[in-house]
């Protein structure tokens, strides 16, 4: 929830300051921004806060401060969503953010770069049609060769790269001919010459009238600092000096780049998007006797929907009729089909593959895992890291130092070298065409949006980039154990008769149980497998915290724990774990051990963060015994047992503060109790097909398959792609920094420069893709 208050008759700074910190210390306020010019105080709140005690909190503490200050909600208006094709630079896009921020007509703007989709919140009563025409007017300043569009009127055009295939092919033809010519017959004679001179024209036209236009038209909106325009001024420069093939080099290779980055950026979307596509549009709903197609968003808890082969299944249900497999991948990673019947449950998003079912809705729509999980994903793009915040600071300020450089070392040398200005005015283009940030600005985010989506392919849903980053630097791990670890089911694992056999040692303890729903209770008669006589149990009786006595068939059973055994003086030998003990008739006749069984890939995957370097603890609500016994099993040698949810908390807010701020804490869980815990952890980990709503909705990142697997792959995907992200920045500012040293001695020409921008930016965009190799 935001809130917009106008604080009338705030004029002093200092005043301003400490009104906005100390609203921003509540604990339901997750941020306070104060603009002291404007009067205005923009606070973001937990949705659990309402307007009303929002406001309260805001008066309160400015009258505090300023007892003369007026404090009122700024109207706000309904947010309007524009589509911006053409949009292939995550920097730009933030910048259009910014742009779009800034202006009179919004209160607020944030850029979805997956879906080129920019929302704005209007800050004044206006047309739609006239806000439109401000949004494209504010856009085009900055990138002119986009097109803005309303969402709701945007037709989605297919991508099609033929254009600047052919541009590209033609002009590198005529470059390539016109080259060979030059440097075989000459440009001695008059009609050899005007033939080059005119290849190379048509060739610098067929690849740069595009970049000269946008950049005349961003000069024209007063955006003089881009990268077209530093294209544009370094190849006239270098016709004007008559290096008519550096001209063509730099406007031609600068093309590539732009092409190869398109081809990147809609890669990646394509891998993220993969998944938003997987939003249900209709559902059959049975409606007085007849199926009727409605939107999925207005379909009712309860409601019975029929899903055809091939359908989406549109919102979580179980099964009422029919027998189908379905496709989870989408959901889950998984590639394998699941067979499904009568009573199953299923999720939305799934993909209905063989047979015809109806099921039983179970949730609404906007409660489903689907739409969290899409939610997820739209929003991930918008939680950047250090690095990305750092580039952008960057690109804004450098593209017009750079530009500086270049005319001062093209003017100043030479007034103190004999007046050579045509060498040093060669060398600042150089210089110019070296600085351009590309490499940087492209491949820190790309490489980001591409560990996002191999995530995603694998069924690990990351908030955002951020997070992903910030995966790589946990250095301890907190597993809950049932459900995350374990199963969260309850098996008998082995039984230890005396002076009997198994299945009578079974069946006393099945009869024992056979009125109790406690999971233990349901594993033993699971076990025993066969139906039970309640004619034969003529008396049965609980005793609190041990265990359970009855007569049956005539003979007195006691079955429970070691307590129930001391109660009664008898006799039985210590065992780890979860114990069920049996005695007939004041004689000990064995012991059934119980466990919560381990998932398939639990073991390996600790061993395999183990191997990442990362200290693994389990947390646990079982006795010491239980505890220890799963530890073993699961290769764990640190944990914690007999813990309440409390306790969880302030084993994870203590191991917080033991490390430094560069080594982070991860909890990982599955129930409504660990909500808490998880968003207490610098990173807080949910199971996203068992795991609790709360928990996935506190939860930094989501494993869909229920595999503690994945968090290994995480870990991977994680360090991957900082690893990748650090290369490019090392890869780019390094050679640019050489060859610019070269460039301005004049050791390296316009060859080395066109290298040092385009090829450095192509080299630093596929070894981004390289995080999206199966």
């Amino acid at each position: 929830m935001k809130r917009i208050y106008i604080l009338e008759g705030l004029d002093c700074a200092n005043c301003a300051e400490e009104i906005r910190a100390e609203v921003e210390k509540d604990e339901r306020v997750k941020s306070a921004e104060m603009n002291f010019m404007k009067q205005e105080l923009t606070v973001e709140a937990e949705n659990s806060c309402s307007p009303d005690e929002l406001m309260t909190t805001v008066t309160e503490v400015v009258a505090k401060h300023e007892p003369d200050v007026t404090v009122r909600e700024r109207q706000t208006f309904k947010e309007k969503k524009y589509i911006i094709d053409g949009l292939d630079c995550a920097q730009c896009a933030e910048e259009v953010r910014e742009a779009v921020e800034k202006s009179d007509y919004a209160n607020g703007a944030k850029m979805n770069f997956i879906k080129k989709e920019l929302t704005v919140t209007p800050s004044k009563i206006i047309s739609d049609k006239e806000l439109l025409k401000q949004v494209t007017a504010t856009v085009t300043a900055v990138e002119p060769d986009v097109t803005v569009s309303e969402k709701e009127n945007h037709v989605e055009k297919k991508i099609s790269y033929t254009k600047d295939i052919v541009k590209m092919i033609s002009a590198g033809i005529l470059f390539i001919v016109a080259f060979i010519l030059e440097k075989t017959i000459g440009t001695q004679q008059l009609v050899p010459k005007i033939a080059i001179l005119t290849m190379y024209l048509a060739a610098y036209v067929i690849c740069g009238l595009e970049v000269a236009i946008t950049s005349i038209k961003a000069i024209a909106k007063k955006n003089f600092f881009n990268e077209n325009t530093l294209m544009l001024i370094a190849s006239i420069g270098a016709i004007v000096l008559g290096e008519y093939e550096e001209a063509v080099a730099v406007m031609l290779f600068y093309t590539v780049g732009e092409f190869f980055q398109s081809i990147a950026v809609n890669k990646s979307r394509r891998s993220i998007s993969s998944l938003i596509k997987t939003k249900p549009e209709t559902a059959d709903v049975l409606i007085d006797g007849e199926y009727i197609t409605v939107d999925p968003e207005n379909v009712e808890t309860g409601s019975i929907i029929r899903v055809k082969p091939g359908e989406k299944i549109p919102l979580d249900g179980i099964i009422e009729s029919g027998n189908t497999s379905i496709d989870t991948s989408a959901l889950t990673g998984e590639s394998l089909p699941r067979d499904i019947t009568v009573g199953d449950e299923v999720p939305a998003g799934a993909i209905n593959i063989s047979g015809v079912i109806t099921l039983k809705t179970t949730r609404r729509f906007t409660d489903s895992t689907v739409y969290k999980m899409l939610q997820m994903v739209e929003s991930a793009v918008e939680k950047k890291t250090k690095t990305e915040n750092f580039i952008s600071v960057f690109a804004k300020y450098y593209t017009p130092i750079v530009v500086l450089a270049a005319v001062i070392i093209s003017l100043i040398p030479p007034l103190f070298t004999g007046f050579d200005f045509v060498t040093w005015v060669q060398r600042g283009l150089i210089f110019l065409v070296i600085s351009c940030p590309c490499a940087l600005v492209i491949s820190v985010p790309l490489g980001y949006f591409a560990g996002i989506g191999k995530a995603s392919s694998k069924g690990i849903l990351v908030k955002g980039s951020n997070y992903l980053e910030a995966i790589s630097k946990a250095k301890v791990v907190l597993f809950d154990k049932t459900g995350t670890l374990t199963k969260g089911q309850f098996e008998v694992t082995r039984t230890e008769p005396a002076g009997m056999s198994k299945d009578e040692l079974l069946r006393y303890a099945a009869y024992a149980e056979s009125n109790s729903n406690h999971p233990i209770a349901v594993s033993v008669r699971k076990a025993y497998g066969a139906d039970i006589d309640q004619s034969q149990i003529t008396e049965c009786s609980e005793i609190a915290g041990k265990g359970i006595k009855a007569v049956i068939s005539g003979a007195t059973v006691l079955c429970g724990n070691s307590r129930l055994m001391a109660d009664y003086s008898i006799n039985c030998p210590e065992a780890n774990g979860t114990v069920l003990y049996v005695a007939v008739d004041n004689k000990y006749a064995g012991l059934i051990e119980i466990a919560d069984m381990p998932k398939e890939h639990s073991a390996e995957a600790v061993k395999m963060l183990k191997n990442h370097g990362v200290k693994v603890v389990m947390l646990t609500g079982d006795n010491k015994s239980a505890a220890a016994a799963a530890a073993e099993k699961l290769g764990i040698t640190d944990y914690y047992a007999e813990l309440l949810p409390e306790n969880k908390s302030e084993i994870t807010l203590k191991m917080k503060s033991e490390l430094p701020d560069n080594e982070k804490v991860m909890f990982v869980g599955d129930g409504i109790n660990d909500a808490p815990v998880i968003a207490s952890a610098d990173i807080g980990v949910a199971m996203g097909g068992s795991g609790a709503d709360s928990a996935i909705e506190t939860a930094d990142c989501v494993l869909m398959k229920d595999d503690p697997m994945q968090l290994a792959d995480a870990f991977a995907i994680s360090k991957k792609t900082n690893r990748i992200v650090l290369q490019n920045i090392i890869f780019a500012l390094g050679v640019k920094m050489i060859i610019q040293v070269l460039g301005v001695l004049g050791l390296a020409n316009m060859w080395a420069a066109v290298f040092a921008d385009v090829g450095v930016s192509i080299i630093a965009i596929f070894n981004s893709l390289r995080l999206m190799r199966k």
